[in-house]
C-alpha cells in the first residue's frame, strides 16, 4: 500500500511537475491575429514561454496554460502580425543620424545652411560638421547659382569658415563640402575625378562643393586623422550611444529584426560583443563589407550565425556596382534624360565583383550586391548567372540585388530564373518619385522602376525595407507607400499598377525579409517554436483604408517574448 502511495506521488509530481514547465511567462489575448503564413480557425490568443511561441489557439485552449506568473496583455482586437524586419538599411548610420545633423525633411538650401551656421556656434574651431538627408531635387526652391540644381558652396563656407563641414546626399552617394574641407583635402583646378566618382564644378573649373560617388574618397585621409586624434573611448562610447538611439528608434516603430547593409570587420566585432553580452534588443543580420583584397582569407572569420540567443548573424557580403539616381550614379543603359550622354558611374570595377562572388561561394556566404540603374542590375545578374554556372551543386544560395530600382523590363524574369532576390525599399518609389520621370524619362520609368508588380508576377520573392538613414526607418511609412504609390504629401501617384497587395506587402516585410536571411525557419510568421517578436498595431493593415494605414500606432513591440515597447 505504502509503494503505491508513494508512486502515486511520483506521478502527481511528474504532473505538477510537466505543467509548471509548460506554464507561458506571456499570453496575449482577445487579438486579431496575422500569422502570415496560415490561418488560425478562431485562434484568438498567444502563449509565450522562454522567447518563443508556444501555442496559438482559442482564450480556453491557452487559459490551460497560464498561471499567476503569467504575463496578460489584453489586445482589445486589434491587429497582432510578427514584427517588422527591416530588409536593408544601415543601422549605425541611422544611429548617427540621430546624433548628427539630419536634413530629411529639410525643404530649402538656406534650411541646411542655418543649421551648420548654428552647429558652428556651438563646436569648438577645427571640429567637423557632419551630416545627411540633404536632397536637392526635394526642396521648394533651389538658389539662382547652381549646378543640375546643386547650390554653389560660398554660403556654406561663409556660416563655416573655421570647421570643415561634410553633409552627405540622403542617397549617402555625394557629399557637400565647404571651402575649409576642400582646402584640407587639396582641391584644386587641377584634382581629377577619381574613376567612378565626379567633382562638380562650374564653367570656370571651380568645386562647387559636391562630391559625387567615388570621389567622396577625397576627404577619407584627413577625417580619418582628425578621428585619430580622437580619445577611442570617446569614439566607442558615441558609436554605442548611436546604437542605442537606433534600437530605440526601430523598437518605437514595430521593428523587432534589422538587416544591416554594410559593415566593417570591426564593427562586426562590435556588434557580435553586444550579442554575446545580451545587450541587444533588436536582432541584427549583417552584411560584411570590404573591397575584394580585405575579405579574401579573413571574412570567413567573421561568419557568425545565430550568436546571442539568435540576436547576432552575419552571413553575407555586401558590394555595388553604381551610385544613386538622385546624385546621376546609377548605371544606365541610356543616357539621363537630364544629362544628356551621361550614364552614370560603375563605382567597383567588376573584376573586383567577380572576386567577391568567388569569395562568397567559397565561405557559404550570401552575396548582396547594390544595383540601382538598369545596366548595373544586368551587370550584376550577369555575374551571377555566370557563378551559379560553374556551382550547378549551388542549388539555394538566395543571393540578393539590393535596390533593384530601374530595371530593363527583359531582365525581370531573369531573376526569377536565378531564384535572385530583389531587396528593394518600398517608400523609395513614392520619396523619388518627383524627379524620376525627370532623370529617366516615361517609358523607362513606367516599365522597368520599382517595378515589384512585374517581378512579384514573375514568382521573384521581394524584400522590403527603407534604406535608413537614405529615408524615415519606420516601415508603416514604406508599407503604405508599397500598396498605394502616392505620396503622402501632394498625392502623387507613380505608376500605381506596380503596387503590391496588402497582403505581399506584409509578407515582403515578415517572412520575405526572413527568407532573404535563410532565416525564415525561426522568424517571420507566428506559429508554434518560432521566436516570439511581434508588434501589436491599432488598425488591421489588410482591411483598413489606405489612409488608415498612415494613422495606424504600434501598441507594443515584443521581441524575445519581452515587451520592449509600449505606448503611453
Amino acid at each position: 500500500m505504502q509503494i503505491k502511495i508513494f508512486l502515486c506521488a511520483i506521478t502527481l509530481l511528474s504532473v505538477w511537475g510537466c505543467q509548471s514547465d509548460e506554464m507561458a511567462d506571456l499570453v496575449i489575448y482577445n487579438a486579431n491575429i496575422y500569422a502570415v503564413d496560415t490561418t488560425y480557425q478562431e485562434a484568438t490568443t498567444i502563449a509565450i514561454k522562454d522567447g518563443l511561441i508556444l501555442k496559438i489557439g482559442s482564450e480556453s485552449d491557452i487559459e490551460k496554460l497560464s498561471d499567476e506568473n503569467t504575463e496578460r496583455i489584453n489586445a482589445d482586437g486589434k491587429f497582432v502580425m510578427p514584427g517588422f524586419i527591416e530588409g536593408h538599411g544601415h543601422y549605425s548610420g541611422l544611429g548617427y543620424s540621430l546624433i548628427n545633423l539630419n536634413f530629411l525633411q529639410s525643404k530649402s538650401w538656406e534650411d541646411i545652411v542655418d543649421a551648420v551656421a548654428k552647429r558652428a556656434t556651438e563646436v569648438k574651431p577645427g571640429q567637423w560638421i557632419i551630416g545627411r538627408g540633404w536632397h536637392q531635387e526635394k526642396w521648394d526652391s533651389i538658389p539662382k547659382q547652381n549646378m543640375y540644381n546643386y547650390p554653389f558652396h560660398y554660403t556654406l563656407s561663409d556660416v563655416s569658415p573655421d570647421n570643415p563641414v561634410l553633409l552627405y546626399h540622403a542617397s549617402g552617394h555625394s557629399v557637400y563640402a565647404n571651402k575649409k574641407a576642400m582646402d584640407l583635402a587639396g582641391i584644386t583646378k587641377e584634382t581629377s575625378n577619381p574613376v567612378g566618382g565626379e567633382i562638380v564644378r562650374n564653367s570656370d573649373g571651380d568645386a562647387i562643393g559636391v562630391f559625387e560617388e567615388r570621389a567622396m574618397g577625397v576627404f577619407k585621409n584627413k577625417y580619418q586623422e582628425y578621428l585619430a586624434s580622437l580619445d577611442k573611448g570617446q569614439l566607442d562610447s558615441i558609436w554605442y550611444s548611436a546604437i542605442q538611439l537606433a534600437e530605440k528608434e526601430c523598437i518605437s516603430k514595430g521593428i523587432t529584426s534589422f538587416q544591416d547593409a554594410g559593415s566593417s570587420f570591426e564593427e562586426l566585432d562590435k556588434y557580435e560583443k553586444l550579442a554575446i553580452d545580451g545587450n541587444m534588443k533588436v536582432r541584427l543580420w549583417a552584411m560584411a563589407r570590404h573591397p575584394a583584397n580585405e575579405l579574401e582569407g579573413k571574412v570567413g572569420n567573421y561568419k557568425k550565425i545565430n550568436v546571442g540567443n539568435r540576436f547576432y548573424t552575419c552571413n553575407a557580403i555586401k558590394s555595388e556596382v553604381d551610385g544613386a539616381l538622385g546624385a546621376f550614379g546609377a548605371w544606365l543603359l541610356e543616357p539621363y534624360s537630364d544629362k544628356p550622354g551621361f550614364k552614370g558611374q560603375n563605382t567597383t570595377d567588376i573584376y573586383d565583383v567577380k572576386k567577391i562572388a568567388d569569395i562568397a561561394i567559397a565561405n557559404d556566404m550570401q552575396f548582396c550586391v547594390h544595383a540601382i540603374g538598369d545596366r548595373a542590375n544586368r551587370v550584376v545578374l550577369d555575374i551571377y548567372e555566370g557563378v551559379l554556372g560553374q556551382h550547378p551543386d549551388k542549388k539555394d544560395i538566395r543571393w540578393r540585388i539590393e535596390h533593384a530600382q530601374h530595371l530593363s523590363p527583359d531582365d525581370i524574369p531573369r531573376f526569377a530564373k536565378n531564384k535572385i532576390i530583389a531587396s528593394m525599399q518600398g517608400i523609395h518609389c513614392t520619396s523619388d518619385a518627383p524627379f524620376v520621370v525627370k532623370r529617366l524619362g516615361t517609358d523607362r520609368s513606367r516599365l522597368g522602376a520599382y517595378a515589384w508588380r512585374s517581378l512579384l508576377d514573375n514568382g521573384v520573392i521581394v524584400a522590403n525595407g527603407t534604406d535608413a538613414p537614405v529615408e524615415d526607418v519606420d516601415p508603416l511609412k514604406s508599407f503604405y507607400a508599397s500598396v498605394t504609390r502616392r505620396r503622402e504629401d501632394s498625392g502623387l501617384v507613380f505608376f500605381s499598377e506596380q503596387k503590391m497587395t496588402r497582403e505581399e506587402a506584409i509578407y515582403s516585410y515578415t517572412l520575405g525579409n526572413a527568407f532573404a536571411a535563410f532565416e525564415d525557419g525561426y522568424k517571420g510568421s507566428l506559429r508554434a517554436g518560432k521566436v516570439a517578436d511581434l508588434v501589436i498595431l491599432s488598425n488591421d493593415l489588410v482591411k483598413c483604408t489606405d489612409d488608415e494605414i498612415l494613422k495606424t500606432k504600434v501598441l507594443y513591440t515584443i521581441t524575445d517574448g519581452k515587451v520592449r515597447f509600449k505606448a503611453e
